[in-house]
């Protein structure tokens, strides 16, 4: 009588332990899931909410790439947000932007870095690279036909960031003949492992 009760308590203790453990990793498995979907993508709305796995800005912030790749990925997770706005004259916008302000937009929301308004001021920002020598975060900028000069950002692999004026926010490939027809010049305004300090520097808020 004795062991069987015993027995009983012993089977009795187990199953409340094991209870207790589900229910324990319950919380732990809700408080996951609940950290997982509580950062929001940079610059997009409220939905969809995505993981910091996920998130290339907050990635980026974890250094735990090359610099040239972190801000590969940053610019990229930038391109997500801006694609397909409008290109206008003047716009700084999602109902429409131009080239310079693009390239403004994305250094300020991405490095925390202030650059010129204009495309004019922005080609005597930082110093003067040479086009085989690009990394990630270097400017570029053409001289098309007509008044305007236009610029974009380097993301690595032969493509820029920018602001078409026929096709809006898109990635172009500078080996494209039109754009390699018109390149003028390329600047770094900072050095690629100072982009990635600006981009451990801005927190997740």
């Amino acid at each position: 009588m004795l062991v069987k009760r015993v027995c009983r308590i012993t089977v009795i203790g187990g199953a409340l332990a094991l209870l207790a453990g589900c229910a324990a990793s319950g919380g732990v498995e809700e408080e996951a899931v609940g950290g997982y979907f509580a950062r929001d993508l940079p610059g997009m709305p409220a939905d969809p909410r995505m993981s910091p796995v996920d998130n290339p800005i907050l990635e980026a912030r974890g250094l735990h790439n090359p610099p040239p790749t972190v801000i590969r990925r940053a610019l990229l997770a930038q391109h997500e947000r801006w694609a397909g706005t409008p290109y206008r004259l003047g716009g700084s916008s999602f109902r429409g932007i131009d080239c310079s302000a693009l390239v403004q937009n994305v250094f300020s929301d991405t490095f925390r870095f202030d650059l010129p308004r204009t495309t004019e001021e922005q080609v005597r920002a930082g110093l003067e690279v040479e086009r085989d020598a690009l990394r990630p975060g270097d400017l570029v900028f053409f001289r098309p036909p007509g008044a305007y000069r236009h610029v974009g950002i380097y993301v690595g692999e032969g493509r820029f960031l920018h602001a078409s004026t026929s096709r809006g926010v898109m990635i172009s490939e500078l080996d494209n003949r039109y754009w390699q027809r018109h390149f003028w010049q390329a600047r770094r305004t900072l050095e690629p492992t100072l982009l990635v300090r600006r981009l451990g520097e801005t927190g997740e808020g």
